[in-house]
C-alpha cells in the first residue's frame, strides 16, 4: 500500500516520472472528484440555494484539481524525456484531446534519464 507521501507526491508534485498506467488513473481520479459535486449540481433544483451551493462547490473543485492535472502531465512527459512546460498544451481545447491520448498510449522510456533513474517514482535527490 502506497505511504501518504506517494499520494501527495503523484498528485502535487512536479518533479520525477510516471508511467502511462499511473497518469491514466491519476487523471480519471481527479476527474471522478470533479464529477461528484458537478452531477449534485445537476441534479439540484434551478435557482435554488442548494444548486448554488454545489454550483460554488464545483467551481473550487475545478480549479483546485488544475495542479493535480498539470503535475500528472508534468511527471508522464519527463517518463518521455521531455520538458513539463509542454503540459501547458493540455489547457488548450481540442488539442488537449490529443495531447491526453498520446501522454496514455506512448510508451515512456524504460532507462534512466535526465527526470530519474525510474519511472512512478520522484526525482532522484
Amino acid at each position: 500500500m502506497p505511504e501518504k507521501s506517494d499520494f501527495s507526491w503523484l498528485f502535487f508534485k512536479a518533479s520525477g516520472r510516471v508511467s502511462r498506467a499511473a497518469y491514466f488513473l491519476g487523471v480519471m481520479l481527479v476527474t471522478i472528484v470533479q464529477a461528484f459535486p458537478i452531477y449534485h449540481f445537476g441534479r439540484a433544483l434551478e435557482g435554488s440555494p442548494e444548486s448554488e451551493t454545489w454550483w460554488a462547490i464545483s467551481a473550487v473543485v475545478f480549479i483546485v484539481s488544475l495542479w493535480p492535472f498539470f503535475a500528472l502531465a508534468v511527471k508522464r512527459l519527463h517518463d518521455l524525456d521531455k520538458p513539463g512546460i509542454i503540459s501547458l498544451v493540455l489547457f488548450v481545447p481540442v488539442v488537449s484531446i490529443l495531447a491526453f491520448l498520446l501522454l496514455c498510449l506512448y510508451p515512456g522510456q524504460p532507462t534512466p534519464n535526465r527526470y530519474g533513474r525510474r519511472t512512478n517514482a520522484p526525482a532522484d535527490g
